[in-house]
This record gives C-alpha cells, sequence and structure tokens, in this order.
C-alpha cells in the first residue's frame, strides 16, 4: 500500500505551517531517515525526515503553500514494486482534501487586500504573493517581484517562477524604496510589504495576549559587574577549551538565585501556581524573521563551562534552525540580553506560561557611592518583569537581591 506522508506537528502550539521547500521531487528514492522537506513553524524553519523507505509517487502539495494543516497528506510514498497505478489505492477524497485546505488558505486575501491572478506592484502598497522561499531567492538575485507572473496557487510566485525568470534573463530591476514616492491614493507613503512568516504570527499573538491577560509588574536594580568581568578574564585566561561570557554568567546567577528563591520559580495556571524544582531558563535568541528561546536545563546546577559550550551551540542551532523542539520547550523562567547592543535598561514583555523574564541591560561605567565615597565602577542594569498572579513583590525583589548578591560576588555562585 503507498504511504501517506503527513504535515507533521513539530511544536505543541503548531496548527499550521508552510510547506517551504521540497529536497525531493516525484519519482525520487528516499530511504529512512533522508530529508525530505523544510517546514516553516511557528517557531522556526526546520527539516523532516522520511521514516519509510521508497519512492515519491505524487506530491500533494507545492512548495511555497501556507497554511497547511498538521496531519494533512502532503506527498505519497510507493513502496517497493509499486507503480503509479497503486496510487489509485488511495481514494480520491484523501488525494483531494489535502490540496483543497492549503489552495483555499493561498486564495483567501489578507484584509482590503484583493486577490490577482498574478503578483501586482508593490508600489502602490498591494500585496505581492509569494512564498518565502522565492522571496529570499528573489532578494539574493535581485529581481523585482512585481514584474513576475506567479505559477503557484491564486498566482502565488513560487520557486520555478523565479528559476524561471532567472533562466530567461529577466533583467533585475531593484524594487522601490519605503517613501521613494507618493503611493497610487496620494495619501499613504509607497511601501514593500513583507507578508508575515508563520513565526512572526504566533510571536504577534503570544506576546499581544501576554500584554493583554497578564497583568505585569517590573523591578530594577542596578549592579556593579567589575569583580564579575575580572572573574570572567581570569577564567576565560586558563583555557581555551572555553570562551565565558557575560550572558553565561547571569544564566549561571539566574540559575542560583532561583535555587535560593524558588517562589519566583513559578507559573501561573488559572487554577493555581505552579512551582517548578529546576531552573530550566530560556534564553532570547534573535534569529532572521524573529527570536527563539532555547533552554538550559538546570542551570543553576551546571558550570559554567558547560552553561557556556551548551548556549554556543544551541544559539547556532537556533540561527540556522536546526532546533529541536525538546531544545526551545519547557523553560521555566527566561533572559532577555540587549546589553550587545548598548541599550541601557528595557521592560520584556513575559512569555507564557512563564512568570518572569529579566531583561538586562550594558555594562557602562558610572559613579557609585562606596562608603559615602564618590567612585566610578562598570554598572549593569537588570530589570525583572513578573506575573503578578504567580509571584507577589516581596518574592520578585528577593529574587532580585539574591541575584544581584551573586553577580557583585561571582564566587559565590560557584560555591
Amino acid at each position: 500500500m503507498p504511504i501517506k506522508i503527513l504535515m507533521p506537528a513539530l511544536s505543541p502550539t503548531m496548527t499550521e505551517g508552510t510547506l517551504a521547500k521540497w529536497l525531493v521531487g516525484e519519482g525520487d528514492t528516499v530511504n529512512s531517515g533522508d530529508v525530505i522537506a523544510e517546514i516553516e513553524t511557528d517557531k522556526a524553519t526546520m527539516e523532516i525526515e522520511a521514516v519509510e523507505e521508497g519512492r515519491v509517487g505524487k506530491i500533494l502539495v507545492a512548495e511555497g503553500t501556507e497554511g497547511v494543516k498538521i496531519n494533512e497528506i502532503i506527498a505519497i510514498l510507493l513502496e517497493d514494486g509499486e507503480d503509479a497505478s497503486a496510487l489509485d489505492a488511495v481514494t480520491a477524497a484523501e488525494l483531494v482534501a489535502p490540496v483543497a485546505a492549503p489552495v483555499a488558505a493561498a486564495a483567501t486575501p489578507a484584509p482590503v487586500v484583493a486577490p490577482a491572478p498574478a503578483a501586482p506592484s508593490s508600489a502602490a502598497g498591494t500585496r505581492i504573493f509569494a512564498s518565502p522561499l522565492a522571496r529570499r531567492m528573489a532578494k539574493q538575485a535581485g529581481l523585482d517581484l512585481a514584474a513576475l507572473s506567479g505559477s503557484g496557487p491564486n498566482g502565488r510566485i513560487v520557486k520555478r517562477d523565479i528559476e524561471a525568470a532567472l533562466a530567461g534573463g529577466v533583467i533585475a530591476t531593484p524594487t522601490v524604496a519605503p517613501g521613494a514616492a507618493p503611493a497610487a491614493d496620494g495619501f499613504e507613503p509607497a511601501f514593500d510589504f513583507e507578508p508575515a512568516t508563520s513565526m512572526r504570527k504566533i510571536i504577534a499573538q503570544r506576546l499581544s495576549e501576554s500584554k493583554q491577560t497578564v497583568p505585569h509588574f517590573y523591578l530594577t536594580v542596578d549592579c556593579e559587574i567589575d569583580n564579575l568581568l575580572a572573574l570572567r578574564k581570569e577564567l576565560n585566561g586558563r583555557s581555551d577549551d572555553y570562551k565565558i561570557s557575560v550572558n553565561d554568567l547571569v544564566i549561571k546567577a539566574c540559575g542560583v538565585a532561583l535555587r535560593r528563591v524558588p517562589a519566583a520559580n513559578a507559573s501561573w495556571t488559572g487554577d493555581g501556581i505552579k512551582y517548578y524544582k529546576s531552573a530550566d531558563i530560556a534564553v532570547a535568541v534573535a534569529i532572521e524573521g524573529g527570536l527563539i528561546t532555547p533552554v538550559v536545563r538546570d542551570a543553576g546546577g551546571k558550570g559554567l563551562e558547560t552553561i557556556s559550550n551548551e548556549m554556543r551551540a544551541l544559539a547556532g542551532k537556533a540561527r540556522d534552525g536546526k532546533l529541536m523542539p525538546a531544545e526551545y520547550q519547557g523553560g521555566t523562567f527566561s533572559i532577555s540580553n540587549l546589553g550587545m547592543f548598548g541599550v541601557k535598561q528595557f521592560d520584556a514583555v513575559i512569555n507564557p506560561p512563564q512568570g518572569c523574564i529579566l531583561a538586562v541591560g550594558a555594562g557602562e561605567p558610572r559613579p557609585v557611592a562606596r562608603n559615602g565615597v564618590l567612585a566610578v565602577a562598570i554598572v549593569m542594569s537588570v530589570t525583572l518583569s513578573v506575573d503578578h498572579r504567580a509571584v507577589d513583590g516581596a518574592v520578585g525583589a528577593q529574587f532580585l537581591a539574591a541575584f544581584k548578591g551573586l553577580i557583585q560576588d561571582p564566587m559565590t555562585m560557584l560555591l
């Protein structure tokens, strides 16, 4: 019997995704474990592997198709000895339904934007329908998407349209820069439109819900980090096997502080509070099109070298879109560090269901008073955003006091 390849659920929040790219074609032979496609989920672009071996008999969902529901059939794999006639064993309804849903999703225009068979010009602010892969290819080649016709569902521009344009010698045309010319209606400036990826949509949805439904409050402290910087320099000078960053030390300090103030390692469930037994620190990492939060498990119980190596590996996989769900799910507390961008202080949005997120600013020389004498120290401001349903102000203050003590006397976090 033919084997149905289904749209996988690659994260708990995923209900649909974009089939960004097929890495195999009809007639190709695949083995178990071969990477066959790239799926753009609510978290990242991830590869999916074949779980059976056989020959690709039919691809039902074209690459670049958005809104593909999980568990929909995206392709049919023929087993050894089967030919195309074996596809008749799959009912017509099963073949048509998976295609109809994505086509309908692609044919449904965004509000106030009318669909068209070919991609319209973006100079007047009209949406150009194109797959994420096609957009990346066009950008790299300097092609104007508005000058191309799409062969995908509802005139969507897909990979083969870009390849055909390049093969046909289409001249690259720079796109109109935002604000370069007045819009056609005379009221709105010209702009380029970038359709939201699945990741950006989920980020927008989750953070909007967080600000609307979670009662945030904020606590800020200043930490002198001269001793921390000295310890980091000393440790890094001892070996070339690791390179500890300030962020690694912040992760360790958060893990130890949560051990000392476990009431801050909590989340609200609607009918009670969960108090987590392990400090699993989610660290925000900027990637193309958004951000993702890989998790350092039991940060308080790990050494700095282990934290540093894990974080470097996780950040690299995040930027390459290679993180597995187990590597970014299940954090109990988050850190967002913008200090490397020179940001002095900011308030981060809580990532539900977590109860807290620590926003870390840049260390900079500032005047401080020591025993009544003015001095200069390297000071780093941190702000704790707290869900008041799960963590009270006193608990938040206790956590920050523990964190500050560890940062200012970093040798104590190594005990």
